[in-house]
């Protein structure tokens, strides 16, 4: 039956007042920016998601630093809680949310969830970075499951999109756009020509970086993002101490300036790659050797897993990605190019991304099943991270050099010694004998052999101050 007015079947709002449908019960750990958010998101759109998926869900507690401290939505005081280990041991709590952050007593909660079989949500990047692996051997030892579409992304399905929609593919290629902050801050100085420092300072005062801003400014908070993707991409748990991470501190307006007149946007990107010896280009040479070679199902392969700042040519869409949003990039060998893009941060996104988790634990139960798809599932024999010294790229080089004759040649020679191509010169006009900037464009050529090349450029007596390199990425 149709109603006349809304032109839908009454049956979808009257499913969520069904009276034999599954109630889950959840307990919250967490109610600060994200966990009032999760908890504001659910009073809204509760009966929403009960006629979608056939379970209420019913906050039972929910456990916090202090009663009274602010937050951006208001959590009655009945439902509140100082005492975080009541809210994991109820018996009433059927799945548990860890919305507090940190890597120590984090840990402790999800485990003692997870050791009473109890179901657990987290958006806990650092935690999953650092101890991932024990956590999910953890859940899967207790015979229940860790969700965390949160962690990565914000409102971004990209965890859920991997494990699950790429389900029959193998991922050649990631490139994320994954940290708001530094996305801004690049975004302003292109914009208005501005100078690092003083972007950061004024998006300090507006909220959009933190007072102490390493975590995002120098790379780490990509590197916890990066890791994440790159472990479910690649089916083995990637140690943060192999991801070789750059930020942007570093980065000029000259850098910015110069960029943009080679056909450039600067962005800081999060890389995962397959190695030359990748299981799609030993397919090439054959695909009855590969299945001799290896087990069903079990591909060995070595991957390139980065966060730096990287030079994105203006024409791909990755280069238009702005201001705090975030952005994934996804090739993979059946499904080819794809993109996500949204809020990467923030109370509703994260939110978002938690009820969805909500949602699939909620169906687990419902169905008696501890997971649908498997939340990381290790398939690659032998899988490791590459070395940055081997990894391949073409590189954007600004010097600071005296501009008399000879000086281009003695550069160009120590690049040709290391059998590294030039492929573009920019250098402004000046007086002779000042100090002007010059910029190179290199070929294709390993990591360290530029590092190398770059030292002994350094030490000319023409060369001032050291040089600045960024990689570039045209995603061939």
């Amino acid at each position: 039956m149709l109603d006349s007015k809304l032109d839908c079947p009454l049956s979808l709002f009257a499913a969520s007042s069904a009276p034999d449908m599954r109630q889950v019960t959840l307990g919250m750990i967490g109610g600060g920016t994200v966990g009032s958010g999760v908890f504001h998101a659910l009073q809204h759109n509760s009966a929403l998601m009960a006629s979608r998926i056939g379970v209420k869900i019913r906050v039972a507690k929910i456990a916090v630093k202090a009663i009274d401290e602010p937050r951006p939505y208001a959590i009655p005081a009945s439902l509140m809680t100082t005492d975080w280990e009541s809210v994991v041991n109820d018996p009433q709590v059927d799945v548990v949310t860890e919305l507090v952050g940190g890597t120590g007593l984090a840990k402790t909660m999800i485990l003692a969830a997870l050791k009473l079989g109890k179901p657990v949500i987290t958006a806990n990047k650092a935690l999953l970075s650092a101890h991932g692996e024990e956590l999910f051997a953890a859940a899967e030892q207790y015979g229940t499951n860790l969700y965390y579409e949160a962690s990565v992304c914000g409102g971004i399905p990209i965890i859920k999109a991997l494990r699950e929609g790429f389900v029959g593919n193998r991922i050649l290629e990631l490139y994320g756009i994954v940290n708001g902050t530094c996305n801004y801050i690049l975004t302003r100085m292109k914009r208005e020509g501005a100078e690092f420092s003083d972007v950061l300072k004024d998006a300090q005062a507006q909220g959009y970086a933190e007072a102490e801003p390493s975590l995002d400014v120098d790379g780490f908070d990509a590197q916890h993002k990066i890791g994440i993707l790159a472990s479910l991409a690649h089916g083995f748990w990637v140690n943060p101490k192999h991801i070789h991470v750059e930020g942007i501190r570093h980065l000029t307006r000259a850098d910015i300036q110069f960029a943009k007149q080679l056909g450039y946007t600067i962005k800081l990107l999060g890389i995962i790659k397959k190695a030359g010896d990748s299981v799609t280009q030993q397919a090439s040479n054959g695909d009855a050797q590969l299945r001799k070679s290896k087990p069903a199902n079990r591909v060995s392969g070595r991957i390139q897993v980065s966060v730096y700042p990287t030079l994105i040519p203006d024409r791909h869409v990755l280069a238009s990605v702005n201001d705090v949003f975030n952005a994934v990039y996804v090739r993979g060998d059946i499904v080819g190019d794809t993109l996500f893009y949204g809020r990467g941060a923030g109370k509703d996104a994260t939110a978002s991304a938690v009820l969805s988790d909500v949602a699939d634990a909620a169906l687990d139960l419902k169905f008696g099943t501890k997971h649908r798809v498997p939340p990381f599932v290790p398939h690659e024999l032998d899988g490791s991270v590459m070395a940055l010294e081997e990894v391949i790229s073409r590189y954007f080089v600004r010097l600071n050099v005296v501009d008399v004759p000879g000086t281009l040649a003695k550069i160009a020679k120590i690049f040709g010694d290391a059998q590294i191509g030039i492929s573009s010169v920019i250098q402004p006009e000046g007086h002779e004998g000042a100090s002007v900037p010059l910029i190179l464009m290199l070929h294709d050529a390993p990591n360290g052999a530029v590092a190398r090349a770059l030292k002994t450029v350094g030490s000319l007596k023409v060369v001032k101050g050291a040089p600045v390199m960024i990689r570039v990425e045209n995603f061939d």
